[in-house]
């Protein structure tokens, strides 16, 4: 743990492998983790892509954080300004809820848990956005972060990989501010995970391939991002 809050204190960001996340989370509920897995096999199609794309899938959801405790607040639209958007936002987009065995499933709170401890929150009250992402590709490629490089006008952001199916590519890639070349890697395996100070560094993804072009294949994960709230 003492590495991950290390890195991301001093470079911005941190990954994880799977490996590291499940040391962190302790030993892994594989009751819990299916059910939190096949949550993505019901998410909805995503028709807000300027690009005309419809590869994208995804549900979402908004939480307070306070005092040491989480609430879920009023479902609202999920709303992007195009300085950080420059593809799909400007515009209120209204997505499916999380579900609520989705947010009540230990796997999430383990995963929330660990995002805060990792980005050091403390007693800070936090808005908390949950987005539920699966990228599709078939025939077509499938673009995990169509508006290229950017930042998601947040605090911090924890990124998950939840499964990779009949997928090639999808290189994750980190620019740290006054840095020319960006780090460049894969999340592989579920659980895999990238640490975010928003802030201090541009991300993105490139575009999957289906390794099967005659079967869909897709890359599903959990962003979950952090705002901090003034009282």
């Amino acid at each position: 743990m003492r590495d991950l809050i290390v890195r991301v204190r001093s470079f911005g960001w941190a990954s994880a492998a799977r490996e590291t996340t499940c040391q962190l989370l302790g030993p892994l509920n594989e009751k819990a983790w299916s059910g939190f897995a096949a949550s993505w096999d019901r998410l909805e199609l995503d028709t807000y892509m300027a690009d005309g794309g419809r590869y994208r899938r995804r549900r979402y959801a908004v939480l307070g954080f306070s005092e040491g405790r989480l609430a879920q607040l009023t479902p609202r639209a999920h709303f992007q300004s195009r300085d950080h958007n420059p593809l799909n936002g400007g515009i209120a987009r209204w997505f499916a809820q999380v579900e609520q065995a989705t947010l009540e499933n230990p796997v999430f709170a383990d995963l929330l848990n660990l995002c805060l401890a990792v980005f050091e929150t403390g007693t800070t009250t936090l808005e908390i956005e949950v987005h539920q992402f699966r990228i599709e590709a078939g025939l077509s490629a499938g673009h995990p972060t169509p508006e290229g490089m950017h930042r998601d006008g947040v605090d911090w952001v924890g990124i998950f990989l939840v499964e990779r199916k009949n997928v090639e590519a999808g290189t994750t890639q980190i620019c740290v501010d006054g840095l020319v070349d960006p780090a460049e890697f894969t999340l592989v395996e579920p659980l895999d995970a990238v640490f975010i100070k928003d802030n201090r560094v541009l991300h993105g993804v490139t575009p999957i391939t289906a390794q099967d072009a005659q079967s869909t294949g897709h890359r599903d994960v959990l962003v979950l991002t952090f705002r901090t709230v003034a009282v």
